[in-house]
């Protein structure tokens, strides 16, 4: 594998790897992940493609032995890229702005556990589709008030491990909490904990930006993670999404975190694989220039 990366203003590479995603749960089948499945074959086919890391999205903290994890991320020579709390929501319905006082405790107990999890192997967890929605019967400050409480408590456990917690803003069908990078930016200050960073999907953006290489250099530092998807939901260069803007944003910004390709398995996983990669390289220099 080969380490790829934008240039900076100063010239030097700005690093970054490239993951793929890997998902446990069979609820989520139909979900942008593109391997399913048992982690063994799912890391081996990473590896062959060519990836740095994988990107998991597990049922549970508890359902992963940390030792098998890492015995195959060493055998593979892949590193963990982040970890999903989704399955909180796809599996139980929790969300961290339930009215209900307990299963917003259970919610941030969920995640906290992948938080723990995944900080042991230097990675963030990621708090999407777990953040909720404004429900019916309740004001937007309300459910507000809730998620700061818990980000709260998530950030600073996330700290303490040494990793940022990933914050992802969605498209309008999926939450009307956060939509987009200027609501995520008003709302952070609002915070404690100054651990949380931006995770920005190019599939959520391309709905919900009027600029998506704007909002990038709006986001600046604060961009943690960027999952990349075309505006479809599949490989990048088959859809309609304007990659080089993208590309020159991410460059100005300086950013050297993981680009994860969290989309579908069209036609078929390898072919997926095969063009995220191409992509990738299209798009990110290799350090020998």
């Amino acid at each position: 594998m080969v380490a790829l990366g934008v240039w900076n203003s100063t010239g030097w590479p700005v690093m970054n790897r490239c993951a793929v995603t890997v998902c446990l749960v069979e609820e989520a089948r139909q979900g942008p992940f593109v391997l399913h499945g048992e982690l063994g074959p799912s890391m081996e086919a990473a590896a062959r493609a060519g990836f740095d890391g994988v990107e998991i999205f597990p049922g549970h903290a508890d359902d992963l032995d940390g030792l098998v994890l890492r015995d195959l991320l060493e055998s593979h020579g892949l590193k963990l890229a982040a970890m999903g709390t989704g399955a909180g929501w796809v599996r139980r319905k929790l969300t961290l702005t339930d009215p209900d006082p307990h299963l917003r405790m259970c919610a941030r107990d969920f995640a906290a556990a992948i938080v723990d999890f995944a900080g042991g192997f230097g990675a963030p967890a990621i708090i999407g589709s777990m953040q909720g929605r404004v429900v019916e019967g309740v004001g937007r400050e309300e459910a507000l008030g809730w998620l700061k409480e818990e980000l709260d408590q998530l950030g600073p456990r996330a700290h303490a491990l040494e990793v940022p917690l990933l914050f992802e803003p969605l498209n309008r069908y999926e939450t009307n909490l956060f939509n987009t990078v200027d609501e995520v930016l008003e709302f952070l200050p609002t915070l404690r904990t100054r651990n949380v960073r931006l995770l920005l999907d190019l599939f959520h953006m391309n709905i919900e930006e009027a600029d998506v290489a704007g909002a990038i250099r709006r986001a600046g530092p604060l961009l943690g993670h960027l999952h990349f998807a075309d505006s479809n939901r599949q490989a990048m260069g088959l859809g309609h999404l304007d990659m080089g803007p993208v590309a020159d944003a991410l460059r100005e910004v300086g950013y050297e975190g993981w680009i994860s390709a969290e989309i579908r398995p069209r036609p078929d996983p390898e072919t997926a694989m095969t063009r995220t990669m191409t992509e990738f390289r299209r798009w990110f220099r290799t350090t020998a220039g």
